[in-house]
């Protein structure tokens, strides 16, 4: 690995990835930031990562988009250098509410930004880390996987399902090319995620730690993961949810 790694984060721009943009630029890696419209967000991220004495670029990126994915990985390597790494954070919750309720078209986008973005971006990385010389990717799921999340977004759910089963997949896909492939799955964590601003004190009494999580408890996993201390971890679905 060269002596900066190169560590390209969708969705970036604010919560768990703006969280996870600063903490890898404290570990010494360089940040390519990938937003979906909130370029004031995006500049607040990399100033923060800039501050943190590495470099950063920023990309508008729709991850569902092949197109789009190829250039957020080309302006990573002219701008930053080699890619090592990707954090394939870029998600939408879709619909709250019950499945028969459902919207279908806020399902069809949920599962193609969830499922699809995250395939397309791990599918650039891993022709990309495989040319230089391996690296790592790190998914971000969710303890909704496992839980089901019934009353609030099944489908989601079932896509962060999808997601822990291409993470075990894709890690043994390509462990004889030096890419490890691991996935982070927080729990409820404070952030402008959930559509109900006060959900995470609302849900803390039904977790055992009494108390919902910080965005930088997930940076941590994620840097972790990445990082050469977790050398021989591939496979691995790392759940940092409370107890829950």
């Amino acid at each position: 690995m060269q002596h900066h790694p190169v560590t390209v984060v969708t969705g970036g721009s604010r919560g768990i990835g703006a969280a996870v943009s600063v903490r890898l630029a404290e570990d010494g890696h360089d940040v390519a930031i990938g937003y979906r419209s909130d370029e004031a967000a995006a500049e607040k991220a990399a100033a923060a990562v800039r501050a943190a004495g590495r470099r950063c670029v920023t990309v508008r990126v729709d991850t569902a988009d092949e197109t789009d994915v190829d250039r957020l990985f080309d302006t990573a390597a002219a701008e930053l250098g080699p890619v090592t790494g990707l954090v394939n954070n870029a998600g939408v919750s879709g619909p709250v509410g019950r499945l028969a309720e459902a919207d279908a078209e806020g399902m069809r986008r949920a599962l193609e930004v969830n499922v699809l973005g995250y395939l397309l971006c791990a599918r650039r990385a891993v022709r990309d880390l495989k040319a230089n010389g391996g690296g790592a990717v790190v998914n971000i799921s969710s303890a909704a996987a496992t839980l089901g999340s019934p009353g609030e977004y099944v489908h989601y759910a079932a896509a962060k399902g999808a997601v822990d089963t291409m993470t075990v997949g894709l890690a043994k896909e390509v462990a004889a090319d030096g890419i490890r492939v691991n996935a982070v799955a927080p729990g409820v964590i404070w952030t402008e995620f959930h559509a109900d601003p006060e959900r995470p004190a609302k849900l803390a009494a039904g977790i055992p730690m009494g108390r919902s999580g910080r965005p930088e408890e997930i940076a941590a996993a994620v840097s972790w993961l990445l990082s050469d201390d977790a050398s021989y971890t591939t496979g691995t679905v790392l759940r940092v949810a409370g107890g829950r």
